[in-house]
């Protein structure tokens, strides 16, 4: 290159990938996927890697990789390589390392592409100098690629996938019984069907199921596929009184196969919006004096597990990841008694912007102050609690009740001698939560919503939703890749504002 070119070659988005990411990838991670002894030379863990962090940053298929890595001189400034002719690895070993990467989780339970996000985070954060005490999270729904089945279709599709696994005898053998299904797509017998016919229809799959179940169980059961049907036949039909019969559409469990291409996807209908997919959960840094936040914590859930279930298994990990987390920003989605005894376990102090539930009309205050004494105070009046025989409980004054404007709708039961309000040490958890946002510094009440422009970071790169991909896998390669191109997109712009 002429030098004016190798200066903004040097000065460019990929350059600075190079040597922020590309250089900062720990291979020795890897070392697990492969064998100690001597053997032919592989490509090199690092460019397959960032190859696909790159992929995820440009939203390329990999066709448009795989043209950008030979043509694209600054894609190639990106992966170190200053020779033309050089290839950093083929499409069949990028292949092949992701179902090693694969092969290795479901043997292990370990995801090496997230250690390489904890590492590169931690070492950015540490770099930096930011601050991790304040932090806020949120979590979006995303679609897997799968096609959107009906109830008739998902099964008929589970039938026609296992009639293409049987010998060709017993295809032969047992043509008539699979003909009506096998005559074309599951779409186009879905076509072929009127509405008033539909009951009738389900009625045979539900005969038709229980033959094929019984019938090649011992032959068949090792067969995904075989097991995907039977999965099928339980979610949709019940046997009683030895016959088979057809569970009403209510019954059906979100968690239901949604497709045969993705079986671990879920159902889930979240304000207008229906997803057939997962959730991913995403933790920021949010601290006032930060000059950028990154994301610290990325982890990818079926979506119909409520979010407060969600943080519930992070939170560990997150303290672990950041020790001094002492006030983490979540929306009403995420409060819950298991999470309040978590976050006081952690000494993390819980700020939800919004309360999920019914709004009390008479709210009381409850103050621990030491062992098991609390006090207790309602619009009118406060009291020490007692210990009652399961719970504590505070009496009040009566005569101040007789005459308080909320006495219609107060909680506390009224007795012989006092109004008595019942609580435990979650109640103090929930009353504390709800007070806590109120006695922070107002600069710090909003916080949480700037993770929101975070999340649509991540959504930016998909179809209305949906990711280019399938499968649990998939979608945590795609959310810590993102990640990880989203917060060295933060420290590239954050350099250039600085230089």
């Amino acid at each position: 290159m002429p030098k004016s070119m190798q200066k903004e070659a040097n000065e460019s988005e990929e350059h600075s990938f190079y040597e922020l990411i590309f250089c900062n990838i720990d291979e020795s991670r890897f070392s697990v996927l492969y064998s100690d002894n001597a053997s032919r030379p592989n490509a090199a863990v690092n460019c397959m890697v960032a190859a696909l962090i790159l992929q995820n940053r440009r939203n390329w298929t990999y066709v448009e990789l795989f043209n950008n890595l030979r043509f694209n001189i600054l894609t190639r400034l990106a992966f170190g390589l200053d020779n033309i002719e050089a290839m950093p690895f083929c499409p069949a070993t990028l292949f092949n390392f992701q179902n090693r990467l694969l092969n290795h989780q479901l043997k292990t339970g370990e995801d090496l592409v997230e250690q390489v996000f904890d590492k590169l985070t931690d070492e950015q954060l540490k770099k930096l100098g930011l601050k991790t005490s304040i932090q806020r999270t949120d979590s979006f729904l995303v679609d897997s690629n799968i096609r959107d089945y009906t109830r008739i279709q998902i099964l008929v599709e589970t039938i026609i996938r296992f009639y293409r696994v049987l010998s060709e005898q017993e295809k032969k053998q047992f043509i008539d019984r699979f003909s009506d299904y096998i005559k074309g797509t599951s779409g186009q017998f879905i076509y072929r069907l009127k509405k008033s016919e539909l009951p009738h229809e389900l009625e045979k799959l539900a005969q038709f199921y229980h033959w094929v179940v019984k019938k090649f169980r011992s032959q068949y059961k090792n067969k995904v596929i075989y097991q995907i049907l039977e999965r099928v036949y339980h979610e949709h039909f019940t046997v009683a009184h030895k016959k088979v019969k057809v569970k009403p559409a209510e019954e059906l469990s979100s968690s239901s196969l949604q497709s045969p291409d993705d079986p671990e996807a879920t159902f889930r209908q979240k304000r207008k919006r229906k997803s057939k997919g997962r959730s991913i959960n995403v933790v920021e840094t949010a601290h006032p004096e930060n000059p950028i936040n990154l994301v610290t914590d990325v982890s990818v859930h079926q979506n119909n597990t409520d979010d407060s279930k969600a943080l519930h298994g992070r939170c560990d990990i997150l303290k672990k990841k950041t020790p001094d987390l002492s006030e983490l920003h979540t929306d009403g989605g995420y409060g819950s008694s298991e999470n309040d005894g978590k976050f006081e376990s952690l000494g993390i102090t819980q700020v939800q912007t919004a309360i999920k539930g019914r709004k009390s009309e008479v709210r009381f205050t409850i103050q621990h102050k030491g062992q098991d004494l609390y006090a207790v105070e309602c619009p009118q009046q406060q009291c020490q609690s007692e210990r009652a025989r399961t719970r504590f409980k505070a009496c009040f004054d009566k005569t101040i009740c007789a005459v308080c404007q909320h006495r219609e709708h107060c909680p506390a039961i009224e007795q012989k001698h006092s109004r008595v309000f019942y609580f435990n040490h979650d109640d103090y958890l929930r009353s504390k939560r709800f007070q806590i946002v109120q006695k922070i510094p107002k600069e710090r009440r909003t916080l949480r919503n700037n993770v929101e422009a975070t999340v649509k970071e991540f959504t930016c790169k998909t179809k209305n939703g949906k990711l280019r991909v399938r499968g649990t896998f998939k979608t945590k390669m795609y959310a810590f890749t993102t990640a990880i191109s989203i917060n060295f997109g933060r420290i590239y712009r954050y350099n250039l504002q600085t230089s």
